[in-house]
């Protein structure tokens, strides 16, 4: 008998193994086929081998269930931690912060990063960083709609929703295709009246993100590829941005857009205030890792020609950009950025950031804090500026659902604050450039001061910076500051500039108003523009001044006297102007920075006209060097 129950254990045993072989195999290929949802349900009922609990656990993550994705990740790092990929301690620190158990994500985080991490002091410190302090309340707490994407349509909003559930299943995550949808908002920023967008728009699948011409005559969105095609080894159903436009009261003329692909999604299309430029997601090649955000310039031909044309994706750098995932970006009227990562540091997630640009260059960006932000994900952040409300999504309820927010300055901000002055006279010096660097050199904010040359930066506790004040005709300061966390919470900086007449006696600024670097005047041989040895001692003076001033810019100006023939003079000092530029370029000046000009005859000092002595004619024939800026 001991042996009969021996055999059908061993048989038990056997048939068993069996019997979960194909279910590992139908689960791969759901996993494979990326039906997540249905994929982690077979995973559940498997034994927990190295496979399944990652498995498991990034079929949960990829939906962005990371309350469930937390306890596979566990034991997988219980038991595998030393045979695991880097990604995974990335996808596992953000399970656990999914549960705001920060302690162990921050250790995980910083296995993950080389560096320690600390999150609840860096979301402590947002409260005294972000320039706004919001308030929100939830538009909807239905699972069942699973709303988000909203844009602005004139007077009304569109957003996403898969609320349609006659739409088909998508194997993802078990829920209906996206449609677009429309609504009125009331005066408490609630949307009312709620209906399907257009019948042209939606389709039996995924629509999401459009966003409209300020016109209301042109859309862009996403689409998703209603047939998968094959991408490596994977069939890939992609995303692609598409264009619509409105003729009487139907959207028509659908079209994908050119730098959309087979190979590679581009999705969350928004357009800049005067529609010249479209910003989107993608994970293209250029892309760092996951998606990233990138920009196409358009030009609006008039009718007759090719309507519209599309510059080539621009990537926008890995200031924004990460090897994790930047989504849903949108442009605000001064163009400053809002998307939404897990690439820079949060509290989980997808979270929401800023960005503001200075010279075409965006800065940092900024966590815009708790409340906006939580420990799932956090994304689609649209603002009207006019009145300072808006709206975004989040999954932190369970499913993604619109909130309205309406958002103040925040007052409890550390700041930096001061005027820029002349050193010497101490007068004010409206029009300034003032920028703030942190100790790495990244710019974090810049402003030309006004009429009180006053300027103010947010700035974070126990933290090292540096202040410059740069204007035209002016030697650059600096100041360099370290911020504390005693409530000392603005810094008073005065910056205090000389100009370049008053630093150097040889820069002098003359009646026609003018600033004129006043070197010995420099001779050519007759009719000749080579540089002499002694012309090149005075110039070797110059590349001195300009070395150090290096924002310098200056212009070259050669004249001549009357003796020869107008055109003759212009030619001559032409050449004498270039030729004096080239030297200064050999002798390691940018080229950016100067300027060459031969005025012949025409700009005399002494306008003796045809009587002119030889002193006179001595003192017509120079060459000038002009301060630009």
């Amino acid at each position: 008998m001991k042996h009969v129950c021996i055999l059908f254990c061993l048989l038990a045993s056997q048939w068993t193994v069996h019997a979960q072989r194909p279910s590992l195999k139908r689960a791969n290929a759901l996993f494979e086929q990326k039906a997540y949802a249905e994929a982690a349900q077979m995973y559940q009922g498997l034994d927990p081998s190295q496979e399944v609990l990652q498995k498991l656990g990034d079929s949960y993550y990829f939906n962005g269930e990371m309350k469930l994705a937390r306890t596979p990740y566990t034991g997988l790092f219980t038991k595998y931690k030393d045979s695991l990929q880097p990604e995974l301690y990335f996808r596992y620190a953000q399970a656990l912060k999914g549960v705001k158990d920060y302690e162990n994500a921050d250790k995980i985080m910083g296995e993950y990063l080389g560096y320690a991490v600390n999150s609840r002091k860096f979301i402590e410190n947002l409260k005294k960083l972000v320039p706004y302090t919001y308030e929100i309340k939830v538009m909807s707490q239905s699972a069942r709609t699973g709303d988000f994407g909203i844009s602005y349509f004139g007077d009304k909003v569109v957003f996403a929703s898969l609320r349609n559930s006659k739409n088909p299943i998508y194997s993802w995550n078990n829920k209906p295709y996206l449609d677009l949808y429309k609504a009125e908002v009331s005066k408490d920023s609630r949307l009312i009246n709620i209906k399907p967008f257009s019948e042209e728009i939606n389709t039996n699948t995924h629509e999401s993100n459009a966003t409209f011409t300020s016109d209301g005559k042109t859309m862009y969105f996403s689409r998703t590829n209603d047939e998968r095609v094959l991408v490596g080894a994977e069939l890939v159903a992609t995303v692609k941005l598409y264009k619509a436009e409105l003729i009487d009261t139907l959207w028509t003329n659908v079209e994908v857009l050119p730098f959309s692909s087979d190979l590679y999604s581009t999705q969350h299309p928004v357009l800049n205030k005067d529609n010249t430029r479209l910003y989107f997601s993608s994970d293209m090649p250029g892309s760092l890792g996951s998606f990233d955000i990138f920009y196409v310039d358009i030009t609006k031909h008039p009718e007759g020609y090719i309507k519209t044309e599309y510059g080539n994706p621009v990537h926008m750098g890995n200031t924004i950009n990460t090897i994790h995932r930047e989504q849903f970006p949108f442009i605000d009227s001064e163009n400053t950025l809002y998307f939404a990562s897990d690439g820079h540091q949060g509290m989980g997630g997808l979270d929401i950031f800023m960005s503001k640009v200075f010279d075409d260059v965006y800065a940092k960006p900024l966590n815009l804090g708790e409340t906006i932000n939580s420990e799932l994900d956090d994304f689609g952040y649209i603002v009207n500026e006019d009145d300072d409300t808006g709206y975004f999504a989040s999954n932190r309820i369970g499913s993604d659902n619109l909130y309205a927010f309406t958002r103040k300055e925040n007052e409890r901000q550390f700041t930096v604050v001061g005027d820029v002055r002349d050193k010497n006279s101490k007068n004010l010096l409206p029009g300034t450039t003032v920028t703030l660097f942190d100790e790495d050199g990244t710019i974090l904010g810049q402003m030309v001061v006004g009429d009180d040359a006053q300027y103010v930066f947010n700035t974070e506790p126990n933290k090292t910076y540096t202040i410059e004040g740069h204007q035209a005709f002016y030697i650059p300061t600096t100041e360099t500051f370290t911020t504390n966390d005693d409530g000392n919470i603005t810094f008073n900086i005065e910056l205090t500039i000389e100009s370049y007449d008053d630093a150097e006696e040889i820069v002098v600024t003359k009646d026609d108003g003018y600033i004129y670097i006043e070197l010995e005047n420099i001779y050519f041989d007759f009719n000749k523009w080579d540089i002499k040895p002694q012309a090149a001692k005075t110039l070797d003076v110059l590349v001195g001044l300009l070395n150090k001033y290096p924002r310098m810019e200056i212009e070259l100006g050669a004249h001549t006297d009357n003796r020869a023939s107008d055109l003759y003079n212009l030619h001559l000092s032409h050449q004498r102007a270039a030729a004096t530029l080239e030297y200064l370029v050999e002798n390691g000046i940018d080229r950016k920075r100067l300027k060459s000009k031969g005025y012949g005859e025409r700009v005399p000092l002494v306008d003796c006209g045809d009587k002119c002595s030889d002193e006179e004619h001595s003192i017509n024939r120079r060459c000038e060097f002009i301060i630009l800026k």
